[in-house]
């Protein structure tokens, strides 16, 4: 069953409504990226909310959010927006009021209750007042909380931290201390050639030269010079008493093979005298 409000409704003629209902409440209208906003002066505000509510071919019943934005560059820096839908068209709609630090926005609580905790956290987050608004308080009370958070201009480090003191035995607050530099981050990637020596990299690198400039420690670099030293191969256990004065391998017996324990090898005056029994031990 096909419902009653069309899919989608254009925003043709929803200018010229507005202005025919809001006149010289109205401050703008714009169609951009096919929504409208109306600037609204902020003293007309409720009347202009109940107009574009009641009259016929606007018809904008239910309000949907409230929100704000800073422009520290304004006089009056924030505004607050009011996004509205129209069930009755499918259609939705931006109402956006200028204001300070100071001036108070007619609130709209008495048209839409829902409006209440919606003013009431525009007041938390931006410090924008709101007349008429019953119950206006904050909502972020903990950790000693100060200021509004989403004005720019807002200290992000805050004011106080909280920690577990095990000497108190309790919670304590305490004024904020900054272990390291904030915000000193380097967002160079090292795929894409950084500037300086990641940490690790410098035990890989040798020094170019004595003197040259080189992350790597005095330990480091005696290390590395120890590594270049052409190594001694250690002498023969029998070299002390090689003869110096060889003239050719005859001299010295190199390259004959010796088979070892021959007959001609035993001395021939041997100071062992065998006995009668074949051995000199019977």
């Amino acid at each position: 069953m096909r419902a009653p409000a069309p899919a989608y409704a254009s925003n043709d003629g929803v200018i010229d409504a507005a202005r025919a209902a809001l006149g010289g409440m109205l401050l703008d209208a714009v169609d951009h990226v096919g929504e409208v906003a109306l600037h609204v002066r902020r003293e007309d505000l409720y009347d202009a909310m109940i107009a574009l509510r009641d009259t016929p071919g606007l018809a904008y019943q239910q309000l949907m959010e409230i929100a704000g934005v800073d422009y520290p560059d304004r006089t009056e820096r924030f505004e607050v927006v009011y996004c509205m839908l129209s069930l009755t068209r499918n259609h939705r709609l931006r109402v956006n009021v200028a204001t300070d630090e100071e001036k108070p926005v007619p609130s709209v609580t008495g048209i839409w209750p829902v409006a209440g905790w919606l003013e009431r956290e525009v007041y938390d987050m931006y410090g924008v007042l709101f007349s008429g608004n019953p119950d206006l308080r904050r909502i972020l009370t903990d950790y000693g909380f100060r200021g509004h958070p989403q004005r720019k201009d807002f200290p992000l480090t805050g004011f106080v931290e909280l920690r577990y003191s095990e000497e108190a035995k309790r919670v304590v607050y305490e004024p904020v201390q900054l272990a390291q530099d904030f915000r000193t981050f380097d967002f160079m990637s090292p795929w894409e050639g950084a500037e300086y020596v990641l940490p690790g990299d410098e035990k890989g690198a040798l020094p170019q030269a004595k003197g040259a400039q080189t992350p790597l420690s005095a330990d480091a670099i005696a290390k590395a010079d120890a590594a270049q030293t052409p190594t001694k191969v250690p002498t023969a256990p029998s070299e002390p008493y090689a003869k110096k004065d060889v003239q050719h391998t005859g001299q010295s017996g190199a390259g004959e093979p010796d088979p070892g324990n021959q007959k001609r090898d035993k001395p021939v005056e041997s100071d062992v005298i065998p006995t009668k029994g074949g051995g000199q031990n019977q």
